[in-house]
C-alpha cells in the first residue's frame, strides 16, 4: 500500500489530503503537525476550519485511510510520499522584510525529513514557495541523506477558499513539476499516478521545478491584478457617473478577458494574494529586473487605496468624523463560505475606522470573536501601509465589540458597512434594521450585495463601490 503523509493540517493540507483519501482507498493519507489542539479538532465532530463539503469528506475517509496525528517522525519514516504544506509567511525582518518569504518552518521540516527517514521518499512542494526553494530543500536532503535518495517535486495548490473541495474534485489543472532526469520524472509518474485516479490525464500538468513553482505566483499575481484593475476602474466609475458592474459586463463579454475576477470590492485578502506578489517583487528585485517589481507592486498599492478610500468615503460621508459613533460592521472574513482572516480587508477598515474613534460592533457568521480580536490587536507588518490604515495599539480594540447576531450589530447604529458577501446579508430585514437605527442611517457596501434602490426607499443613505453616487455623496466628496 502506498503511503502518503502530509506535513501540515492547515487550509491546504487538510482538505486536499482528505480528498485524496477519499478518492484512492487504497493509499494510506496521514496528516500530521505539532498543534496538538488542531489535530484534535481534526479527529473531532468540529473540524478546525469551514469548507463546504469538507465535513462530510473528511467523516467518509477519517480511520479508514485517513488519520491525522502529532507523531511526525513515525509517520515521515513509514511514508512514501511526502507533502510539506507548512507556513511560508511574509519575512519581517533581516534581509528581504515584508517581501521575502521566511522558509524557517520549511527547512526545519526538511532537516526533520532527512533525519528520521529510512527509505527513499518523494518530496513533494505543497506551499506556496518562492522560485528556487527546491533547490534548497534538495541541498538539505541531500547533504543529510545518510545515502537515502530523495526526489523533490513542486506540486502547487489553486485552491479557492469556499471552494476548495469542488476545485479539488474537478480541479482546472495539476501541475507537477520535477527534475529532468530519470529518477525526476519517476517521481513525477508517481503522484501523477495518485491523482490519475480521478483527474482526467489531460489536466496533469508535467513541468520542470522553476516553472511550476513560478505559475503558482505568477497564476495568484494575475488573478490579483484582475481586482486590482476592476477596483482603479471603480473609483473612476464613482468620479464620473459610470456603474462598475456595467463597465465589468461589458468588458467581461471580451472572449479574450472573460467574466471572473471582475467584481468591485473594498479589495482583495486571502493568505495568498498579498504575500505572493510580494515574495514575487522580491525575486524580481533580486534579479535585477526593478521595472518588473514596481509593476507588480503597484497591484498591491492598488488594493491598499481601496481599503483607504473606502474608509474616507465611511468618514467623510459621516459629518467627517465617525468619533463616539457605532458602525456595523458586517463580515469579517476576506470572502465568504470560509472562516480564514488572513489579510482581511476587513482588519483594515476596522482599524482605519477606530483611528477615528469609531465604537464598532462586528458580525461574522464563522469567524470567533477570539480571532477578530487577535487580528485587530495585532501589530502584523505590512508593506507601504497607507497612513489612515497603520495598525492601531490593542488598546483600541476595546471600541470593537463582537456579536452573533446582524440585528444586534446594527441595533443603533449610524452606519452599516458590508465587507463580507456572506448570502444572508442579502435577504436581511432591512426595514427593520432601519428603523432601530440612528439617524441619518447609513450603508457602505464593499461588496455591491444590496439593492441600493430598495434601501434608498426605505430612508437609508447608501454607498456603493463604483456606482453613482447618493446625492448625500456628492455633496461630501471623499478626501484624500
Amino acid at each position: 500500500m502506498v503511503k502518503i503523509c502530509c506535513l501540515g493540517a492547515g487550509y491546504v493540507g487538510g482538505p486536499t489530503m482528505a480528498v485524496i483519501a477519499l478518492k484512492c482507498p487504497s493509499i494510506e493519507v496521514v496528516v500530521v503537525d505539532i498543534s496538538q489542539p488542531r489535530i484534535a479538532a481534526w479527529n473531532s465532530d468540529t473540524l478546525p476550519i469551514y469548507e463546504p463539503g469538507l465535513d462530510e469528506v473528511v467523516k467518509e475517509c477519517r480511520g479508514r485511510n485517513l488519520f491525522f496525528s502529532t507523531d511526525l517522525e513515525k509517520h515521515v519514516s513509514e511514508a512514501d510520499i511526502i507533502f510539506v504544506s507548512v507556513n511560508t509567511p511574509t519575512k519581517t525582518r533581516g534581509l528581504g522584510a515584508g517581501k521575502a518569504a521566511d522558509l524557517t518552518y520549511w527547512e526545519s521540516a526538511a532537516r526533520m525529513i532527512a533525519d528520521v527517514s529510512k527509505s527513499d521518499k518523494i518530496v513533494v512542494e505543497k506551499s506556496t514557495v518562492p522560485v528556487k526553494t527546491a533547490e534548497a530543500i534538495e541541498k538539505i536532503l541531500m547533504h543529510n541523506s545518510k545515502g537515502i535518495n530523495f526526489q523533490i517535486l513542486s506540486n502547487p495548490e489553486f485552491l479557492a477558499e469556499g471552494t476548495a473541495i469542488k476545485d479539488l474534485f474537478n480541479p482546472d489543472r495539476v501541475l507537477i513539476g520535477g527534475r529532468e532526469t530519470p529518477a525526476g520524472q519517476k517521481a513525477i509518474q508517481a503522484l501523477s499516478d495518485v491523482y490519475a485516479h480521478w483527474v482526467p490525464q489531460d489536466r496533469i500538468i508535467a513541468t520542470n521545478l522553476w516553472s511550476a513553482e513560478l505559475s503558482k505566483l505568477a497564476a495568484n499575481a494575475f488573478l490579483a491584478q484582475r481586482i486590482s484593475s476592476v477596483n482603479a476602474m471603480s473609483a473612476l466609475c464613482e468620479a464620473t457617473g459610470a456603474d462598475v458592474a456595467e463597465v465589468a459586463h461589458a468588458v467581461g463579454k471580451d472572449t479574450r478577458i472573460g467574466p471572473k475576477f471582475l467584481n468591485a470590492s473594498v479589495g482583495f485578502g486571502g493568505s495568498c494574494f498579498q504575500k505572493d506578489i510580494l515574495n514575487l517583487v522580491y525575486i524580481c528585485e533580486c534579479n535585477g529586473l526593478p521595472e518588473v517589481a514596481n509593476y507588480w507592486k503597484q497591484v498591491i498599492k492598488i488594493n491598499d487605496y481601496q481599503k483607504n478610500r473606502f474608509v474616507n468615503r465611511v468618514v467623510s460621508s459621516m459629518f467627517n468624523t465617525v468619533s463616539g459613533k457605532k458602525i456595523a460592521i458586517l463580515g469579517f472574513a476576506f470572502k465568504k463560505d470560509t472562516g480564514d482572516t488572513r489579510e482581511t480587508p476587513a482588519i483594515d477598515v476596522c482599524k482605519g475606522l477606530l483611528g477615528d474613534k469609531a465604537r464598532i460592533s462586528i458580525y461574522d457568521p464563522q469567524v470567533t470573536e477570539d480571532q477578530i480580536q487577535r487580528d485587530l490587536s495585532l501589530n502584523k507588518f505590512e508593506w507601504d501601509h497607507p497612513v489612515h490604515l497603520q495598525p492601531m495599539s490593542p488598546t483600541t480594540v476595546k471600541q470593537a465589540s463582537v456579536v452573533w447576531d446582524a440585528y444586534s450589530a446594527t441595533k443603533d447604529a449610524h452606519g452599516i458597512c458590508i465587507l463580507t458577501e456572506w448570502d444572508e446579508f442579502r435577504n436581511l430585514d432591512f426595514q427593520k434594521i432601519f428603523d432601530n437605527m440612528q439617524k441619518p442611517a447609513f450603508v457602505f457596501d464593499g461588496r455591491n450585495i444590496v439593492d441600493a434602490e430598495k434601501l434608498r426607499q426605505i430612508g437609508f443613505i447608501v454607498y456603493s463601490i463604483g456606482k453613482p453616487l447618493d446625492s448625500w455623496l456628492k455633496d461630501m466628496p471623499a478626501v484624500a
